[in-house]
């Protein structure tokens, strides 16, 4: 297999850097191998912090790899096969995949996808309209303890989940969209599609959402902002329960995603179906809602 010629948009997260290293260099303990980042702009949003205070440094961890770096979007896109839309700001994806449909080169949208349910709507129009492949996925998804546990339990039923995670805030991105989307998504990839209500409580420190599923099955997300940063899950099943920590596997999950991205960029077939990221983005409004309202809400 030839190696994709990729291209960044948003230089401005963690996972810029991280992608980069995996991608770009073959002495990588995880390397992922079929895709290279060759071309990126820094595309950052000046009115959150977290952004823009973090341009600089990451550019040019990504630039030490041999990427070009460019300002233009745009020229990242004539000059691809495929786009890491990386941008930290959920606000900036949607006019971001408006300007780069056009180019019907596949895109992986990364977390959180978008900010409410009407962008999510719009975003996947304009993919399909303009006959982009669109992906999203969180990368606690596809961690590789999780997926053993998944696969060991494939023959059983599932009956429950309760899942847990940092939940950390940010005001340009409301409630449950900044770092709750981590944990929602583990939800979502132990007991699928089908959310009927939600009812969420919260305090300074702590979050917890509780779930249930049309079938009746139950599932919680538990978050906290007082430094556990460990994501895990206890998923149960009629004869048991079993424990999963992320951490506890050598693979770091971004890897596990990557494999996934680079399988999408290649076939333009997704792990996650798009209707599958609709629901997610509207379990967070939901949840937030929940949140401030102190009211179950409906889906």
């Amino acid at each position: 297999m030839s190696t994709l010629n990729l291209g960044m948009i948003g230089l401005d997260t963690s996972h810029a850097a991280i992608f980069t290293k995996l991608l770009n260099d073959p002495t990588e303990a995880f390397h992922v191998g079929g895709g290279k980042v060759v071309i990126a702009s820094p595309a950052g949003s000046p009115d959150f912090d977290l952004s823009c205070s973090r341009i600089e440094g990451i550019t040019k961890e990504v630039a030490a790899y041999d990427v070009e770096i460019v300002k233009s979007i745009e020229e990242v896109a004539e000059k691809c096969d495929a786009i890491l839309v990386e941008s930290v700001d959920g606000r900036a994806h949607l006019e971001q995949v408006s300007r780069l449909a056009p180019f019907q080169k596949p895109l992986f949208i990364d977390k959180p996808f978008c900010l409410s349910a009407a962008d999510a709507v719009r975003m996947i129009e304009i993919a399909e309209q303009n006959q982009a492949p669109i992906m999203s996925a969180s990368a606690l998804r596809f961690a590789e303890a999780l997926q053993k546990s998944l696969a060991a339990l494939e023959k059983r039923e599932i009956i429950g989940a309760d899942c847990f995670g940092p939940m950390e805030m940010a005001v340009t991105q409301p409630g449950y969209f900044w770092y709750g989307i981590h944990a929602i998504e583990m939800l979502y990839a132990i007991l699928g599609r089908g959310v009927h209500h939600i009812t969420a409580v919260g305090n300074r420190d702590h979050d917890l959402i509780a779930a249930q599923w049309e079938n009746e099955k139950i599932g919680t997300v538990r978050g906290n902002r007082r430094g556990n940063y460990s994501f895990g899950a206890v998923i149960h099943h009629e004869q048991g329960s079993e424990y999963i920590l992320v951490d506890s596997s050598a693979k770091p999950f971004y890897a596990s995603l990557l494999e996934h991205i680079i399988h999408f960029f290649s076939t333009g077939k997704t792990a996650v179906p798009l209707e599958e990221i609709l629901d997610i983005i509207r379990f967070i409004e939901a949840a937030n809602k929940s949140r401030k309202t102190g009211m179950r809400v409906f889906l």
